[in-house]
């Protein structure tokens, strides 16, 4: 049975770690790392470097900022699909609409993302997890751009966490399980 577990929390809350953990323990070497971020600048690229460098080697690695559904759909999956992240596929988003659309506009662009990742995820055997950052706990953006993100990646994971299986808080590198069992540590 297919499963869909999301990984929500804050910065350096250990997210990738635990789905990395995670991915290890239920897939093994059988695993897709589907990388979103960009490398824009020279902070990023390190980054991304050091997330190379702390995944297994034998693990495939899908670097897809925009369209994951599409890059994903009619693929033979492995036994484990690893989203890195839906925060970054939400901020790639965005930053594709025109500078005045409307909240609405902006959550339904990302909603319509999450939507496809879950027709290609729903019929699939793999297991996927899915890393986000949880936004809505801290002080709202002093600026348009970063209220309409914090609005609509909050939308997405509220989409993503009624469809999950499970749902991990990280806080501190500490695991909480909001929906679900903890049969996976």
């Amino acid at each position: 049975m297919a499963k869909l577990i999301l990984i929500l929390g804050g910065a350096r809350s250990g997210k990738s770690r635990t789905a990395q953990q995670l991915a290890q323990k239920i897939g093994g070497d059988s695993v897709l790392f589907v990388a979103t971020a960009q490398a824009s600048d020279d902070e990023m690229r390190e980054r991304i470097d050091s997330h190379r460098r702390e995944r297994p080697a034998a693990w495939q690695t899908l670097e897809a900022p925009l369209n994951v559904a599409a890059c994903l759909g009619g693929k033979s999956l492995p036994a484990v699909v690893l989203l890195d992240c839906m925060t970054l596929l939400a901020s790639n988003l965005l930053l594709t609409l025109p500078e005045d659309c409307s909240q609405a506009e902006a959550n339904q662009a990302v909603l319509d993302e999450v939507e496809r990742l879950l027709t290609v995820q729903e019929p699939s055997s793999a297991t996927w997890i899915v890393v986000s950052n949880e936004v809505g706990m801290g002080v709202v953006p002093p600026f348009r751009l970063g209220r309409l993100y914090q609005d609509a990646l909050g939308v997405a994971n509220q989409r993503l966490a009624r469809s999950a299986d499970a749902v991990i808080l990280m806080v501190a590198g500490l695991p909480w399980y909001l929906k679900g069992e903890s049969d996976h540590d």
